[in-house]
């Protein structure tokens, strides 16, 4: 089996950990599993957010054009990083379990410590309007690149604090670094800390290999988070923070839609069981419809 991933040193730690699942469950050897790595367009251009150059496509559209043509049979993502809505032509055959989804703070022990008036670089529109949400007296400052990128730039001084995804220090064994935050007060992106695997939807040898590592509980959770996503009409524009947990057979999910700059905020919740995503739809439907123009004017309702 050819896998095929961005070849970024978390991405490569993500298909190693793929690799690693696949042949413990199929009692494959390993040269059974071929890493095919690709360089995204995402990982080229550096000095620009993510949204002025073309969106999460940018993660996706070299392992599409492989992946269409046959050169590699599946593409492993970080489930954060792919767009709401995909080619038809392709399908999740599985999402491994789900890792730490909190985000980690790097240059300062929490929100309420980071120094007044600092400097903090994201490109995350999340992490952006949610950090000005809570603390309206920081700068936010570009700040794109792997992360090894991102943290020689923080030592730089470029900024003083950054945030990292909790789950890829710890695929990087850095988990050491940095301070996660807690869900109850900073709400993280859809499908953070999952790896997905897609691959041709006429490909039934393949899905049947992918779905041995299928993981439900992280299926239903992330299905639960694009479907808000799609519901709303989100785009790499949109700050939207989303946390779908489970157990007992029920899903309860918050999320939190911002203005560009923070200065606005809408909350909800829902409760709903496993592949019923009507609770999910409405509770899109009523953040937007509690939202200023300010809010709305970032979303897509219906594209």
């Amino acid at each position: 089996m050819r896998l095929g991933t961005r070849n970024s040193p978390l991405a490569m730690a993500q298909a190693v950990e793929t690799k690693t699942r696949l042949c413990a469950a199929h009692g494959w050897s390993e040269d059974q599993v071929e890493l095919v790595p690709v360089m995204a367009s995402g990982d080229k251009v550096l000095d620009r957010p993510l949204a002025e150059i073309g969106g999460k496509a940018l993660w996706t559209k070299e392992l599409d054009v492989w992946l269409a043509e046959g050169r590699i049979d599946a593409s492993v993502h970080s489930a954060k990083d792919v767009e709401t809505i995909r080619p038809n032509q392709f399908h999740f055959a599985s999402f491994l379990p789900r890792a730490d989804r909190r985000d980690a703070l790097v240059g300062a022990q929490s929100i309420a410590a980071i120094a007044p008036g600092a400097i903090v670089g994201t490109s995350a529109p999340r992490r952006a309007s949610q950090l000005l949400n809570l603390r309206p007296d920081c700068k936010v400052v570009t700040f794109r690149g792997n992360v090894a990128t991102r943290l020689g730039k923080l030592e730089a001084g470029e900024a003083d604090v950054t945030f990292l995804a909790a789950a890829g220090l710890e695929r990087l064994g850095q988990s050491d670094l940095g301070n996660p935050l807690e869900p109850d007060g900073w709400i993280p992106a859809a499908a953070q800390g999952v790896i997905a695997l897609e691959c041709r939807a006429s490909d039934a040898e393949t899905t049947t290999a992918l779905a041995a590592i299928d993981h439900a509980q992280t299926r239903a959770e992330i299905e639960a988070e694009r479907a808000l996503l799609a519901r709303l009409g989100g785009t790499c524009h949109s700050p939207v923070a989303v946390l779908c947990e489970g157990g007992g057979g029920s899903l309860f999910m918050r999320a939190a839609l911002f203005s560009a700059h923070g200065g606005e905020r809408v909350d909800g919740i829902a409760e709903f069981t496993p592949g019923d995503h009507g609770p999910v739809e409405a509770l899109a439907d009523d953040l937007l419809t509690r939202s200023g123009e300010a809010i709305r004017q970032l979303f897509n309702p219906g594209q």
